[in-house]
């Protein structure tokens, strides 16, 4: 059966990035099996001051789809513009708690539904001109509150069904007003802050879904981020160079980031990154665990670091379409809405198989939405498990009315062979794999699976937008907080993957998870907050309208000439500090 995987054509590991709740686990200790060498406590660690200059080099996944920041739903997008916005607050990401970003300071009422926002003075578009109080007014009023531009985040902006009510004070203030307190607004007011006197014009006139595509000259491209894009090669590379208005200096008064330009390679075949890593083209490589026995034996030859960042947020599934607008047979529909369908295959996942295999034993079977990672929702016992048992997976089938056919095959009640196309984003070498170990598995049992690997641009569009889809792999990665996840959970979030932008629940579970992510929002106790969305998630464990798999270990393998380098799973610890010592 390995060497039979190991055939398979090479992957591209790219995930669509919706929110997950999670919390940090840092990479404290060394795993002495494989021998990767670890960060040390994220308490010890302190940024030294660094000298300013030199080229990071990088690779990218893919191309983007988009330069837009609102319409951007996919790693491929955000990875090339994600350093080119600020929101009003970002997030540490060794503390995990709210700190300033675009606004310097910020204080509320007694109530804790009343926010004022004090805007950085120093704060400048790509352009020159100062950030104000009319462009968060704008961003907030008329792009992610219009209901003529669809966006993820848009989710997250309503409590209880309401908007916030955002106004401006003064030049460089602005009050937030929402319905009633909730634990995450801070990290709610962290999505990217746009120019009103760019973007007006293509609000008013209803073409700002399309605005900032990949063919925008990168000059057109205003924000105000630590770098800006200065030239974009589809299908080969991505140029920045530092943004010359970033208002952050060092203690010493030095410009950050202390790297002053960024070149990034698009190679999609994760193999080609690796290469590029071996030889120096490349300055740090997202390791996969089919990786280590040719990495760690050149880890002093080549002078760089693996680090081990632990249990992440990231999860693995297969999703079956619900949608009744999918261009899929309605008998297919039936079989898809059935939670013993749906559990039936479940049972039918080797998980841990498929972590050996797959993962080289640096995963986690899971079983819902929650991983290792997320410390306060994470609990083996209070979760449904669905163990591997190709036997109890077909009892269910038949259960349902399915019959085995003279050719082994099973039919439902109509005639109809069992059989469905399940698809993945081509060149992932671990989705190859377990898509192949999941069609001979069903195979056993009497399913036919129709398995094939696409582009993941077209992947998205599928998925997205004509919902021209059977079943799918696919991966969430995570943020801190379940209110993030809204855009996925709820019935009626864009990002609802089996059945989305439903104007009313379809069905009562998931109405019910629509009223315990409803009330967490507004739970301001942590311990009864957490238990609503254990809850939620308890039921997405029973009803599996998502066949959770396994949540990947992170690794990542960094040259040693690149210093302050604390890399976490949410990304790297004060990363405009890095600098290149050579």
């Amino acid at each position: 059966m390995k060497e039979k995987i190991s055939t398979f054509l090479k992957a591209v590991a790219v995930i669509i990035i919706l929110f997950l709740p999670v919390y940090l686990i840092s990479p404290q200790t060394t795993n002495e099996k494989t021998g990767v060498i670890v960060r040390v406590n994220p308490e010890e660690f302190k940024p030294e001051i660094g000298v300013e200059g030199g080229v990071l080099k990088r690779a990218l996944a893919g191309d983007a789809k988009t330069f837009n920041p609102v319409m951007a739903q996919e790693t491929t997008s955000t990875a090339v513009i994600g350093a080119l916005f600020n929101g009003l607050t970002k997030t540490n990401p060794k503390t995990l708690l709210p700190e300033p970003d675009l606004a310097e300071r910020w204080k509320r009422d007694k109530t804790g539904t009343v926010w004022i926002f004090h805007l950085r003075k120093d704060a400048k578009w790509f352009d020159g001109k100062p950030v104000t109080a009319d462009d968060v007014v704008f961003t907030y009023n008329e792009i992610y509150y219009n209901p003529d531009i669809p966006s993820s985040v848009k989710d997250m902006l309503f409590i209880e069904g309401k908007k916030f009510i955002v106004k401006k004070i003064d030049k460089y203030t602005v009050e937030f007003k929402i319905p009633k307190p909730f634990a995450p607004f801070l990290q709610a007011v962290g999505q990217p802050i746009l120019p009103r006197h760019i973007l007006e014009p293509y609000v008013k006139n209803k073409t700002f879904p399309s605005v900032w595509g990949i063919n925008t000259p990168p000059e057109k491209l205003i924000g105000t981020g630590p770098y800006r894009l200065v030239k974009y090669v589809v299908g080969q590379y991505a140029e920045y160079e530092r943004n010359p208005y970033y208002w952050e200096k060092d203690s010493k008064g030095q410009k950050i980031p202390y790297i002053t330009k960024v070149k990034a390679q698009i190679i999609g075949d994760p193999d080609v990154r690796l290469i590029k890593f071996i030889s120096g083209e490349i300055d740090y490589y997202g390791v996969r665990p089919t990786d280590l026995p040719e990495l760690l034996p050149k880890a002093e030859e080549k002078d760089f670091t693996i680090y081990n960042l632990g249990a992440t947020p990231s999860t693995l599934f297969v999703v079956f379409n619900q949608n009744p607008k999918a261009p899929i047979p309605k008998y297919k529909l039936k079989w898809f809405r059935n939670k013993k369908f749906r559990q039936a295959i479940s049972y039918a996942v080797d998980r841990k198989g498929i972590i050996n295999i797959a993962y080289n034993g640096l995963a986690y079977p899971i079983y819902t939405a929650v991983t290792p990672a997320n410390r306060r929702l994470f609990d083996e016992e209070y979760y449904p498990k669905y163990p591997f048992n190709l036997k109890k997976a077909k009892q269910l089938l038949l259960e349902i009315g399915f019959k085995e056919g003279k050719d082994g095959y099973l039919y439902d009640r109509e005639g109809h062979k069992l059989q469905f196309t399940l698809i993945t984003n081509s060149g992932n070498k671990e989705r190859e794999t377990i898509g192949n170990i999941l069609k001979d598995d069903l195979r056993k049992i009497g399913i036919e699976v129709n398995f094939q690997s696409i582009d993941f641009n077209n992947l998205v569009t599928r998925l997205m937008s004509n919902y021209d889809w059977e079943a799918v792999i696919i991966g969430l990665t995570g943020s801190m907080d379940p209110y993030f996840g809204q855009n996925v959970w709820l019935s009626s979030g864009h990002l609802h993957m089996w059945y989305p932008n439903q104007k009313k629940p379809s069905t009562q579970w998931e109405a019910e998870i629509d009223r315990l992510f409803q009330q967490a929002a507004v739970e301001l106790n942590q311990k009864k907050r957490d238990m609503l969305y254990k809850k939620a998630f308890k039921i997405i464990g029973e009803e599996q309208p998502m066949i959770f798999i396994a949540a990947p270990e992170e690794l990542l393998a960094v040259k040693n000439y690149l210093k302050n380098v604390f890399p976490t799973v949410w990304g790297w610890y004060k990363s405009e500090y890095v600098y290149i010592k050579k």
